[in-house]
C-alpha cells in the first residue's frame, strides 16, 4: 500500500521560505501568483494491508516525527 503526507504550515504562521520563492517568482517576470505558502511531502509504502491499521500508522508518524503540530497541519492520502 502506497501513501501520501501532505504537510503545510498553519495559517497565521510566517513563511519566510514561502516568501522567498514569492519574490524569486517576481524577479524572473512570472507575474500573477499573490502568495506562496511553502510545504512539505512524503511518499511512503507501507507493508501494511489492513486500511485501518495503515491510518492508524501514518496518524502516528506524522504526530509524531512528520509534522510540528504546533505550527503545522497535515493531510494523509492512501493511494492503495
Amino acid at each position: 500500500m502506497k501513501a501520501r503526507v501532505i504537510v503545510t504550515l498553519k495559517p497565521g504562521i510566517l513563511d519566510p521560505q514561502g516568501k522567498a520563492i514569492e519574490g524569486a517568482l517576481k524577479s524572473l517576470d512570472i507575474f500573477g501568483v499573490d502568495s506562496v505558502r511553502q510545504g512539505k511531502v512524503f511518499e511512503l509504502e507501507l507493508g501494511i494491508a489492513d486500511r485501518a491499521k495503515a491510518d492508524a500508522l501514518l496518524k502516528q508518524a506524522c504526530e509524531k516525527l512528520l509534522a510540528n503540530l504546533v505550527i503545522e497541519n497535515y493531510r494523509i492520502e492512501v493511494l492503495d
